[in-house]
């Protein structure tokens, strides 16, 4: 069988060069354009030495090997570029035949008034929304199959989404007053030169942002509203805060919320986990841990998996699930594999099922 030729628009950011280390040695694919306008006419391996001898690709600019060039000779591109800037290109991929996968927020959303009150942004092409699939496929792969515009999720929300679905989806817990208090290692601010990113400014440094207004919390609630039956997307008003912590890549989220109902009654830990297990038991990158035991970045690190657990507190009469992922695995760039695998009715675990940390 021929092998699928995917391109990657923005290779040398963060998410586009784990994406290059996830697709390098898919046995399906050939990597065919790695795009970069800062570093074009070097080596993908100049930039990322740790590639030398494994992606010695050169990089072009679009300047160069145009949008339509890349469409047309790609069977898929993926772009890893800025909110705002995807909005544009995206539609000129898909006009030269291709499937696109892409990663920032300007697709992940069915009412385009929300997007414009998340990213303060016009959309170009808001027609493109309706046919966008959530890249989440342990709730979407059916759609990823025939989808031309796959909308890669969030970190924070795909964290916080796969958690929360089961009791959702199940009538299971209250729709009001669910927290969501999250923490990023610092690759999920991008590979950019701010001073506020240094080493010296983030060691020892722990600490909250975007408290309040952050656009992944209009992209969890228009999930979770969808989850929880309300096609409108409005339904679910999560109060979710991100930190960010002093690690490189890894993503932890502590979630609250009540039992609804007859799941109320004679509630413990055991049927919250129950519930967990049932429902993520044929997924490959969905692992329910043992009881007692707790999430950690560091056992997600490098990998496809998001590790969940969840306890029921009998003082506060809280469910609180914990989940943990990598930020560029998971969060991103593996998800986005696994999402291609979906799309070309691939196994989907077909080139990431030996992608771990390591010790």
């Amino acid at each position: 069988m021929d092998k699928i030729k995917v391109s990657i628009v923005g290779s040398t950011g963060y998410v586009g060069a784990e994406l290059v280390h996830g697709f390098m040695s898919h046995p399906d694919v050939e990597l065919l354009y790695l795009t970069s306008e800062t570093f074009k006419g070097k080596k993908f391996s100049d930039i990322y030495p740790v590639m030398r001898g494994l992606c010695d690709i050169v990089l072009v600019s679009t300047e160069d090997v145009p949008y339509g060039t890349i469409g047309k000779e790609s069977d898929l591109v993926i772009t890893a570029l800025p909110h705002g800037v995807s909005s544009a290109v995206v539609p000129k991929l898909l006009e030269a035949g291709c499937r696109v996968i892409d990663h920032s927020g300007d697709f992940r959303y069915k009412d385009i008034e929300t997007y414009k009150k998340s990213y303060k942004l016009e959309h170009p092409h808001p027609e493109l929304l309706a046919e966008a699939v959530y890249g989440l496929p342990e709730l979407y792969r059916d759609d990823l199959k025939t989808t031309r515009l796959t909308a890669n999720p969030g970190c924070y929300p795909t964290c916080s989404i796969l958690a929360l679905t089961p009791f959702l989806k199940e009538g299971l817990i209250l729709k009001e007053g669910i927290i969501i208090d999250a923490v990023s290692g610092v690759t999920g601010a991008g590979r950019k030169e701010k001073l506020e990113y240094s080493y010296c400014e983030l060691d020892e440094s722990f600490k909250p942002y975007g408290v309040t207004g952050h656009r992944h919390s209009t992209e969890i609630n228009e999930q979770l509203s969808f989850l929880a039956g309300d096609g409108s997307g409005k339904a679910v008003h999560a109060a979710f805060t991100p930190h960010l912590a002093p690690f490189r890549r890894g993503m932890l989220a502590s979630i609250y919320c009540r039992p609804d109902g007859l799941f109320a009654e004679g509630i413990d830990s055991g049927k919250v986990r129950d519930v967990l297990a049932k429902y993520y038991e044929n997924e490959d990158f969905v692992r329910i841990l043992p009881e007692g035991v707790m999430p950690d970045v560091k056992n997600v690190a490098g990998s496809n998996f998001i590790d969940i657990t969840g306890v029921y507190d009998e003082d506060t009469g809280l469910i609180k699930l914990f989940s943990a992922q990598d930020n560029l695995g998971k969060g991103a760039a593996l998800q986005a594999v696994q999402a291609f695998n979906a799309m070309f009715s691939l196994p989907e675990g077909t080139g990431l099922s030996t992608l771990t940390r390591g010790v």
